[in-house]
């Protein structure tokens, strides 16, 4: 009975204005108490709420689609047990055969004047060398190239936004694997660039520190001159309300024609231990296809196509990076056009180049029947269609603990009807809110 007059004391003001108002009265407060208990929740989220998480959602996180980051899984479990049960490591692949990786019919490895530049610092043995190939290695460029052909065997794509300027033209997709965070695919072109150019350039992290506001560390690891496989350390700059994040990266190039598949994944890295800050990103894969395109101006080879391919699993609740990279992620692409033209710039003034810049120069190359081979000997499974209702275990948030906050937060208020239902209304709409991302 108090819900019930507190609600008609409501409707019973004189003016359409003064019911609105009253009913900002209770619901400002309301949204404002979210929010902050949002990020103070997420802030100071307890390490078991973290392990929970990663225990659930392991198994899952590798996708078929990735199956260079996935292979490994049962090596990751025992290595758990080994060291601590923060320490998963989703990535850590297994030790490949490298004899097939040295005498690979079509395959040669790039060995230019740029090679006497590096070896001082290079591998200290032919040990460190085939560890460092195994990385990053065929299966990885199979993956790749099957990206590219869209062959991989996994979900369709969704589109999400095509846009342009005058010197690029941008278009971005998005899919939902079964289990796994959400995968992005872009294609950009950018005119009067050469692929070599712009290989360089996303391989430049000296360079990347200029221009990309969200990297505040880069360092090279390890590094091999024979077929440019390096292992680099990232930080990456995050909101307040979540602790920056580190990425161990194993990268290396394969040169086809003019055409450059770059490979960059979250690799183990047993020199770098874990801590807790930064939070280290296990399951990262973001590789480009770069190539020569026509130009929208004149139709000659004068511009530049990247294909991109990307996830990762930031600790973030997978509906809620979506959002964020919907809201973000052309505000973020378009910085880079003018990135690149001063980097074009820097490359004509005659500037040294960076180390980085120099390893992306050494390229494993490969020849048609090599690709050809490689197509053939893929191994591809089939994706069964997923049901839309269906979200991964991992990172979603429980329904109940959402509703049953919500409860109890209705419960200490004694504000009427109209407040209870709006939290209500509220929980089922954050508990659902993966039906709608």
């Amino acid at each position: 009975m108090v819900l019930a007059s507190a609600l008609l004391e409501i409707l019973q003001r004189p003016t359409i204005a003064d019911v609105i108002a009253e009913l900002m009265v209770f619901i400002a407060p309301l949204w404002i108490a979210v929010l902050v208990g949002v990020l103070v929740g997420w802030a100071w989220k307890p390490k078991w709420a973290n392990f929970s998480c990663e225990f659930l959602g392991k198994d899952s996180s590798a996708t078929p689609n990735s199956s260079s980051s996935s292979a490994s899984s049962s090596g990751t479990i025992l290595q758990t047990f080994s060291t601590s049960i923060p320490s998963f490591n989703l990535l850590k692949p297994q030790m490949p055969s490298f004899i097939s990786w040295f005498s690979d019919n079509g395959v040669h490895h790039e060995n230019s004047s740029l090679t006497s530049s590096i070896l001082a610092s290079g591998c200290s043995s032919s040990k460190n060398e085939i560890e460092r190939a195994s990385l990053v290695n065929q299966d990885d460029l199979r993956h790749l190239c099957q990206l590219v052909e869209e062959k991989d065997g996994g979900p369709a794509w969704i589109h999400m936004m095509d846009r342009s300027t005058a010197n690029m033209s941008y278009q971005a997709w998005r899919r939902d694997p079964e289990n796994g965070p959400p995968q992005y695919r872009s294609r950009t072109i950018y005119e009067d660039a050469t692929p070599e150019m712009v290989r360089d350039f996303f391989w430049d992290d000296e360079f990347r520190l200029k221009w990309d506001d969200m990297l505040i560390h880069a360092e090279t690891l390890e590094e091999c001159p024979t077929t440019g496989t390096m292992t680099v350390q990232w930080v990456r700059k995050f909101p307040f309300f979540c602790s920056d994040r580190e990425y161990i990266i194993g990268r290396r190039i394969w040169e086809f024609g003019r055409t450059y598949y770059c490979v960059t994944k979250g690799v183990p890295c047993s020199t770098v231990p874990r801590r807790q800050k930064p939070r280290r990103v296990d399951l990262y894969y973001s590789s480009w296809c770069i190539r020569a395109a026509e130009s929208k101006r004149d139709g000659q080879l004068t511009a530049c196509e990247v294909l991109l391919f990307h996830h990762e699993d930031m600790g973030i609740p997978w509906e809620i990076a979506k959002l964020g990279v919907r809201q973000g992620m052309w505000g973020a692409v378009k910085k880079i056009d003018p990135a690149l033209r001063a980097y074009q710039k820097h490359r004509a003034s005659g500037a040294e180049l960076s180390r980085s810049a120099l390893m992306a120069q050494i390229n494993t190359k490969v020849n048609a029947e090599y690709m050809k081979l490689l197509e053939s000997s893929s191994d591809l499974t089939e994706v069964e269609t997923t049901d839309s209702s269906e979200k991964p275990l991992g990172r979603n948030v429980p329904k109940f603990l959402v509703v049953g906050g919500a409860i109890a937060l209705a419960c200490t208020l004694d504000r009427g009807l109209l407040t209870k239902a709006v939290i209500f209304g509220v929980a089922r709409r954050f508990a659902n809110i993966g039906k709608k991302l």
